[in-house]
């Protein structure tokens, strides 16, 4: 697939908003940046990393990616503070704390920081902000998680990282805290060119179908995560029961693992466990950058659900929504910004209201196209990758002029 560049998404957005962007990029072309999480594979920031970076370096700047390196022991105790900072009881000790800060530690002797911003993602490297005082960049921390209701002892130990961040970033206006720094919000995206999302022919899609012996006799309802406790794959079983008790449907749960998630391999397995002798509900693990199977899984499937317990934002309701697929979701984390109750798809709260919603769109299918029609253009106005670049460059541009209440663009002013 060829590069994708800038000028591209013409087809895509408004030409007024690809030229704000070309503004805000040339008032920063040259600037220095390095982004740094915990994993180059699995999960939407590392997806999200891979698609943006080439448009900022594109559009002038020079943007790096980096990964830190760290032991199953301290995946382990990242995960924990995952699970905490969704609101998960967990047991924190002072060695798994101690842990934290040692790989922390060793990864900052193995980087340097010497470029104008550094944007550190979620909380596993969190600690490399030990290194602030030594480099004179602009320090942004992007959460990425639903902290709306964090554990205190995981969400306390972290304030005492970010806190010393420039500024940080959320996703939702729910998910921000109280905290001495600036805040921003600026949702995640998709990149309607990306392998993930591209327009495939039906030939594509069968050809996927086929492969994981997948029939189109009946409805296909397709949930694809990982697999992850707090994305209820056991919720989504249960749901597939009650529905089968009245409509003939198949379900497709289909995910991988991320390499800095220890306990995909136990949920799997439980699932299998759950799940053995039912014929109608596939369980496909995939491994990493299988964007094409995917895609097709999801451009195949009559109705997409997300039926996670905690959720940052949700890039998968995204893409279905990007797909013209009407969506069924719990309203946890940012799901309930894509997601306009009953216009771009369904809120539900339980297994029973999610099998009530899949039959009721597999015997309305009218409403269903609706849904999928308004569906994509509420992701094209606000969750394409171009929205987000955007929200970054204004973000990046803000931290060249602090405590200017007005700054001067080009030709405009910007308030």
């Amino acid at each position: 697939m060829k590069e994708i560049k800038i000028q591209d998404y013409n087809t895509v957005i408004r030409p007024q908003n690809l030229e704000e962007i070309r503004l805000l990029a040339r008032e920063l072309e040259g600037t220095t940046i390095k982004m740094v999480n915990s994993t180059a594979e699995g999960g939407g920031v590392a997806e999200m990393l891979h698609r943006v970076i080439p448009l900022f370096n594109d559009l002038g700047l020079k943007v790096k990616w980096e990964v830190i390196k760290g032991t199953n022991k301290f995946f382990n105790v990242t995960k924990a503070f995952h699970n905490g900072l969704h609101g998960t009881k967990v047991n924190i000790t002072q060695q798994m704390l101690e842990t934290f800060r040692e790989v922390n530690r060793k990864n900052a002797l193995e980087m340097n920081f010497d470029e104008d911003i550094i944007v550190i993602h979620d909380p596993q490297p969190a600690g490399l902000i030990e290194e602030k005082a030594k480099h004179k960049a602009k320090w942004v921390w992007r959460c990425h998680v639903d902290t709306s209701n964090p554990i205190s002892q995981v969400w306390n130990f972290l304030t005492n990282y970010v806190e010393r961040y420039d500024v940080s970033i959320f996703s939702a206006p729910s998910f921000a805290k109280e905290l001495k720094i600036p805040q921003y919000m600026i949702y995640p995206a998709i990149d309607p060119f990306a392998e993930k999302n591209r327009e495939l022919t039906q030939g594509e899609i069968e050809s996927v179908l086929t492969k994981f012996k997948i029939k189109t006799d009946k409805p296909i309802i397709t949930q694809i995560s990982r697999f992850d406790y707090l994305k209820d794959p056991i919720g989504v079983f249960e749901a597939f029961k009650l529905v089968r008790k009245h409509t003939d449907c198949q379900f497709i749960y289909a995910g991988g693992t991320a390499s800095d998630d220890p306990e995909g391999s136990q949920v799997l397995a439980e699932l299998q466990d759950r799940a053995s002798g039912e014929k109608d509900f596939h369980i496909l693990l995939i491994p990493p950058f299988s964007d094409f199977e995917v895609n097709a899984l999801q451009r195949a499937s009559t109705i997409v659900v997300q039926k996670s317990l905690r959720e940052g934002f949700g890039l998968t309701v995204t893409e279905a929504l990007w797909k013209s697929k009407p969506v069924i979701a719990t309203a946890v984390g940012g799901i309930p910004i894509q997601i306009i109750n009953n216009f771009t798809g369904i809120l539900v709260h339980s297994i029973e209201g999610t099998a009530y919603q899949i039959r009721y769109l597999l015997n309305n299918p009218e409403v269903a196209k609706q849904l999928g029609r308004f569906g994509k253009e509420h992701v094209r106005e606000k969750f394409l990758l171009t929205r987000n670049l955007r929200n970054y460059l204004l973000l990046f541009f803000s931290l060249r002029h602090p405590g200017q209440e007005l700054i001067e663009l080009g030709q405009r002013l910007c308030k």
